[in-house]
């Protein structure tokens, strides 16, 4: 490229442009910097410097002066409540809430704030209060959601319920399991009183709102169970075929021990087998080889579940046959079946564990509501191995 005398005057032009270009944009930085009051840079002094309470009282005297800061004093307030210093987020949104030149618009952002700094610091009535004041503003769906997770914590299941129905009727989606678990709840608290007939109303009702509610009708057919009508909660446990047949391993005891009360144990197994080869389950397999072990004896158990494990091979199946072959085995290779069964047992531990799909939470026993994440109904009825999952 050969060099041209024309580019000696463009060089020096470009530089003088880039030059009055910055000194135009520090001039400018300079002049809003001078209309910030002079309380804005000792709140950021002190917020620096970790004085968090000058900060701010110094911040709050920034909104006196220029309203137009106020949106300062709501990232504050949510910074300091992410942090968990609830008690300074209430102070700025407390500030906002009282001050009579505020907006409409800006009070109920800052009164929405504040409900939550109540919920974060479990101050819940006055929380409820807050949202419930929210419920008519541009907020209402949120408000209800909040006010959900409130009813919850204090076990107000009428309220929750009438929360579910009216996040249902705002948003047009379904609440029917969570209002479905509530009123199980509220069941259980009947039944604790011993008000059978109060509990089965709310049972049902739990079914109205959501058909496929299994813990209702697990929960009926207990009720059937206690007043010794057992054929009547036989054919009301027969009913999660319908609604979901994965949980039919959770009433497989309660199915055989009812058949047996009204001698007909078989009749029971072969309903347990018909459900095992329909939807294998470990636990429903446990179930029936108990079962066909006090019947038929060992060597018929041990077919059971060397058939079972053929067909669904897995290390809890292989960890069951092991158990079954050390109900026959001899003294003299007892010590090696049992070595191998111990192995298989350590890692079948992590295998058997019930799992929440919300969150990850792992037990060793069934819960409705997860004790981690609180949702209702993430646990599935199979063991994480069955799940395919390797925890």
């Amino acid at each position: 490229m050969e060099f041209e005398l024309w580019m000696l005057l463009v060089f020096p032009l470009f530089f003088a442009m880039g030059w009055l270009t910055a000194r135009m944009d520090i001039k400018e930085l300079l002049t809003e910097s001078s209309l910030l009051p002079r309380s804005y840079f000792q709140g950021l002094n002190f917020l620096l410097n970790e004085q968090q309470d000058k900060a701010i009282e110094a911040f709050i005297e920034v909104v006196k002066v220029d309203p137009q800061t106020i949106e300062l004093h709501f990232a504050l307030g949510s910074l300091f409540r992410r942090r968990g210093e609830v008690d300074r987020a209430l102070r700025m949104h407390l500030n906002l809430v009282e001050r009579a030149d505020l907006d409409e618009t800006k009070k109920q952002q800052a009164l929405f704030e504040l409900a939550q700094d109540y919920l974060k610091a479990g101050i819940l009535d006055r929380a409820e209060l807050a949202f419930q004041q929210l419920l008519s503003s541009a907020y209402a769906k949120d408000s209800l959601d909040f006010l959900l997770e409130i009813y919850q914590k204090e076990k107000d299941w009428l309220k929750a319920i009438d929360m579910c129905q009216r996040l249902t009727d705002l948003t047009g989606r379904p609440h029917g399991k969570e209002a479905a678990a509530f009123y199980c709840e509220l069941a259980t608290l009947e039944l604790a009183r011993k008000q059978v007939d109060a509990a089965t109303v709310h049972l049902e009702q739990a079914l109205e709102v959501n058909p496929h509610a299994v813990r209702a009708t697990i929960m009926l057919g207990d009720i059937e169970n206690a007043a010794n009508n057992h054929k009547q909660a036989i054919d009301i446990w027969k009913r999660i075929q319908q609604q979901d047949a994965q949980y039919l391993q959770l009433v497989a005891e309660r199915l055989l021990h009812a058949h047996q009360q009204i001698d007909r144990e078989d009749a029971g197994i072969t309903l347990l087998q018909e459900y095992q080869a329909k939807y294998p389950s470990h636990d429903l397999m446990n179930v029936l080889f108990q079962a066909i072990l006090q019947r038929d004896g060992a060597e018929a158990a041990y077919q059971l579940v060397r058939n079972e494990l053929q067909r669904n091979p897995t290390l809890l199946g292989l960890d069951k046959l092991l158990e079954a072959r050390l109900l026959e085995v001899t003294e003299k290779n007892r010590a090696d079946v049992e070595m191998v069964r111990n192995l298989v047992h350590q890692r079948t531990r992590s295998l058997s564990m019930y799992y929440c799909s919300s969150c990850g939470f792992k037990a060793r026993q069934f819960y409705w509501h997860c004790p981690a994440c609180h949702g209702w109904e993430t646990y599935s009825p199979r063991r994480s191995e069955e799940n395919g999952l390797r925890i």
